[in-house]
């Protein structure tokens, strides 16, 4: 046959691509995905070198909160948990798009997914990683971390989130690292310029890639399986975090909404994130043929969807105690509604919600540079309701501790606090850059595969 059915993803009708078209799309995609991994540019070096300045800042802050102690810190007492777990759970919640991107679309056969599915699996491994790093950080005793291994306990909320975020982070590394194993061999047989460990580090990853029938099969395999198994993995990591709040006796926390609740919102949070890689990379790499308005106008659809769904949550979070207002429940709402806590609280309703939801309703919104302005909305009111959701709760106990200090009552972080966290922000963005870096940021195969185009030939890597 000299020429080949695909589908149009753009249409979603078949066409016809000759077989001599296949081979010079092939190529020309392989010198594409290549060109960031070839040379990094200015931008690319001050970008760089900027965050590692932004985390130098943060390790010399740590060492004063390791060297001083917490009481550097806002942490007291009553705000025990402050803005550290507020970035653990957004870390956590951003994380879930790995599953949701490469697990889910895939599974529900959404063959759009498949040029971005390789953005959604590194925000969730550097997601994930920060996200263990931090809560260490909040210990101010690190070394007490390996308590939990050695004393822990099966019935403590705590160890069921070390023991899920452990899980979830292999996992996902693996669901990152088995599709990669072709573009690896791929980087080792094209990159022979590249300094020695880049090399020998290409060479110890592939494996032995060669790509015979054998290790395609194996690795789809292996992918199917791993698409299966995340799923779950990915919904109990943030089930769990929920736990681990809802087992705390504190108003606004006693509830059974939590688990679903906190689910709904790690999708909306991570799927606006992956939209704003997508929009980074599409510019900065020139990914603009394979990272297609199509797929923003679909990523705009799907941000539509879950923000309505983390709304119904919202609503069913809030309506019951607001109906009731009693007590402790009726004081923390007041500080939410009406409060010193009001304007970030309808901010995030309003702009990280409400207005996404309605303004993407209209495709002209679903366009690559609105969409991204939407969805820097989006995280910014996620993260800010991460907040929310961890220190007016810690500052409204049932039973408020007497004869303390009048500032204990209320928190707001120090520069330590914030130049750590800001570090471990910056610490995401850095493994995500040199990971883009190292590797190609898009699936040949994937993406090929899913434009019908015969995979025959990819693995002439050096030709």
């Amino acid at each position: 046959m000299d020429s080949h059915t695909y589908i149009d993803l753009d249409h979603h009708i078949h066409t016809t691509l000759p077989m001599e078209e296949q081979k010079r799309h092939r190529v020309e995609m392989r010198e594409d995905v290549l060109r960031p991994v070839r040379h990094t540019g200015l931008i690319g070096k001050v970008w760089i070198v900027f965050l590692i300045a932004v985390m130098l800042v943060g390790a010399y802050a740590y060492y004063l909160q390791l060297k001083n102690g917490l009481k550097v810190t806002g942490l007291r007492d009553y705000a025990s948990w402050g803005l550290y777990i507020s970035n653990f759970v957004f870390f956590v919640a951003i994380s879930l798009v790995g599953a949701l991107i490469s697990s889910v679309l895939r599974l529900t056969n959404f063959e759009w997914h498949r040029p971005l599915t390789r953005i959604a699996e590194i925000i969730a491994v550097a997601g994930i990683m920060f996200a263990g790093l931090i809560i260490i950080i909040d210990m101010g005793r690190p070394d007490r971390i390996l308590n939990l291994f050695i004393h822990g306990r099966i019935q403590s909320p705590i160890v069921w989130d070390v023991i899920v975020v452990s899980t979830y982070f292999v996992s996902s590394a693996l669901f990152l690292y088995l599709p990669l194993i072709p573009a690896i061999a791929l980087c080792r047989d094209q990159l022979t310029n590249k300094p020695a460990w880049q090399r020998w580090m290409y060479k110890f990853l592939a494996i032995g890639w060669d790509g015979n029938d054998q290790q395609w099969k194996i690795m789809k395999r292996a992918v199917s399986i791993l698409s299966v198994l995340v799923i779950p993995l990915a919904i109990s990591i943030h089930t769990v975090t929920a736990w681990l709040f809802a087992t705390t006796l504190r108003p606004g926390w006693d509830s059974t909404n939590f688990g679903p609740y906190f689910v709904a919102g790690a999708f909306q949070a991570g799927t606006a994130c992956v939209i704003i890689a997508m929009y980074v990379f599409r510019k900065a790499y020139s990914f603009e043929k394979y990272l297609t308005d199509v797929h923003f106008n679909n990523m705009g659809k799907l941000l539509v969807f879950l923000s309505m769904v983390y709304a119904y949550f919202n609503v069913n979070e809030y309506l019951v105690p607001a109906y009731k207002m009693r007590g402790a429940e009726a004081n923390l709402l007041n500080d939410l509604f009406t409060g010193p806590y009001s304007p970030v609280y309808w901010g995030v309703q309003v702009f990280g919600m409400a207005l996404p939801v309605i303004i993407l309703l209209f495709k002209p919104a679903r366009r690559p540079l609105p969409l991204v302005i939407i969805s820097l909305s989006v995280v910014v009111g996620a993260w800010l309701k991460r907040y929310l959701i961890v220190t007016p709760i810690m500052l409204h106990p049932y039973s408020p501790i007497q004869n303390v200090p009048p500032n204990w009552s209320v928190y707001f972080p120090t520069w330590i606090e914030i130049s750590i966290v800001s570090a471990s922000l910056a610490g995401v963005l850095l493994v995500i850059t040199l990971f883009s870096k190292l590797f190609p940021m898009i699936s040949i195969w994937e993406t090929l595969e899913g434009e019908g185009i015969d995979l025959e030939e990819m693995d002439n890597q050096k030709s």
